[in-house]
């Protein structure tokens, strides 16, 4: 699979979508992800996916528009920290591997650190993330 260079600005989204989410995955925790968004596909429906740049591909091919930042390890949790600091993203769904080491750990570190200065609600987990995503949706349909 080849990389796809993107660069991330306000002209990649269009603002009439409720809800921004991203989709980030270890290398151990992707089949998890692919299995998450087709479970919760129609939950999900309308909202604007961004996603590094494999966990992107995976969740491409599973039908969704996705806008792919970087592969991890080459920038991409990075760039997602830099839309959630910029008030871009509404949920991360980051499903992690906590038992294998991640030579772009401090990326991960500083993503989930700006997740909770900006007050941006991240699920680490399939089970976090399902929670997560019904709560949104709560929210969503009562502020329509």
């Amino acid at each position: 699979m080849s990389e796809i260079k993107i660069t991330v600005t306000e002209d990649n989204f269009e603002k009439s979508s409720p809800l921004t989410i991203a989709l980030i995955a270890h290398d151990g925790k992707k089949p998890e992800m692919v299995a998450f968004a087709i479970n919760q596909k129609e939950a999900m429906q309308g909202a604007r996916i961004i996603a590094t740049g494999t966990t992107g591909g995976y969740i491409e091919n599973a039908g969704y528009d996705v806008v792919k930042c970087l592969s991890g390890p080459l920038g991409g949790d990075a760039q997602i920290a830099a839309l959630i600091a910029q008030k871009e993203v509404d949920a991360v769904f980051f499903f992690r591997d906590p038992l294998d080491k991640h030579p772009h750990e401090p990326d991960v570190q500083m993503l989930m650190r700006l997740c909770d200065v900006h007050n941006i609600p991240l699920a680490t987990n399939p089970a976090g993330a399902r929670i997560l995503l019904k709560g949104l949706l709560a929210v969503n349909k009562l502020s329509s």
